[in-house]
């Protein structure tokens, strides 16, 4: 299996949502010490001087977040979801892979050599034994989201929950990086965790029909396409109103952009593929607003 076929495996159109969470905890946990500083440090209260003293493994996990961890995430999904796949009508077109049973070896060969290496690093450089619990945790939800024996992809409302799981701990892994995991605001892991969640549920919403004959049972099916769109945006809303002290009012922005698109997609619901095209541009755009926002604050104050 040769580098490109991987990359595409890996969804390069997607990389941007693993590296967003990631980029968002650095600077909450930067905003944190900003803020209260760190009472146990040499390092006193200075931002900068903190994430200069950690910018290697910084960096070096900013790397494993852009690409390895969507060829874990993904190579998994792929792996696992063969007998959907072949009935999925954008897997066997450009826009997605189809993982061949002849091809799944070499792939996990390609998964566990590009996760092992930074497993060590952490390993070995991590200050806080904390931060190997979190990475664990990340990687638990996106493998067992779609292996077994949890299999959470096929497990109405459990999906979702594994689904915003690694998107939420890879944020919350970046913030143990820098700062103590006890000062983190549980009211921003749960707007991050509605987010996610309903981003889950709108990208498999067009995935229904290829589930349904393949007998795998998720929230889409449960909620069925309107359903599911309404459940989306009681979840953007939830985490507008829980996001609203930290971002202000990007996050009504947000949110209404999301609304549009599911109104959007509710009229024409025959046109879901086609207009879901446009959603992974809508969540890295939405990323990078938040991104800016919070190093605006950083910046500014």
């Amino acid at each position: 299996m040769n580098l490109s076929r991987v990359i595409r495996i890996s969804r390069p159109r997607f990389w941007i949502y693993e590296l967003w969470p990631y980029m968002i905890g650095i600077l909450a946990a930067s905003l944190w010490i900003q803020q209260f500083g760190l009472q146990e440090t040499w390092l006193q209260n200075d931002v900068m001087q903190i994430l200069h003293a950690h910018w290697h493994i910084l960096v070096i996990f900013a790397l494993y977040f852009l690409v390895p961890a969507n060829i874990w995430i993904y190579g998994i999904n792929d792996i696992y979801d063969y007998e959907t796949d072949k009935l999925n009508p954008k897997k066997l077109e450009w826009y997605e892979a189809l993982v061949t049973p002849d091809e799944q070896k070499k792939l996990w060969q390609r998964i566990v050599w590009t996760t092992i290496p930074f497993m060590w690093i952490l390993w070995v450089y991590a200050e806080n034994p904390l931060s190997i619990f979190a990475f664990f945790w990340f990687l638990f939800f996106s493998w067992q989201y779609s292996a077994y024996p949890i299999r959470a992809k096929a497990k109405p409302i459990i999906d979702m929950i594994f689904s915003a799981g690694h998107y939420v701990m890879t944020a919350v892994f970046a913030w143990i990086l820098i700062a103590p995991i006890t000062e983190i605001n549980r009211r921003y892991v749960v707007a991050g965790m509605c987010w996610c969640m309903a981003m889950h549920l709108y990208s498999a919403i067009p995935d229904i029909q290829a589930d349904s004959e393949a007998w795998l049972s998720t929230t889409a099916m449960l909620t069925w396409e309107r359903g599911g769109l309404i459940l989306c945006i009681v979840l953007y809303a939830l985490a507008a109103v829980l996001s609203f002290s930290w971002i202000g009012i990007i996050s009504l922005i947000l949110w209404a952009v999301y609304l549009i698109m599911m109104i959007r997609t509710w009229v024409r619901l025959r046109d879901i593929s086609q207009i879901y095209r446009y959603f992974p541009w809508v969540n890295m755009i939405s990323g990078m607003c938040i991104f800016l926002v919070l190093l605006y604050r950083l910046i500014y104050g």
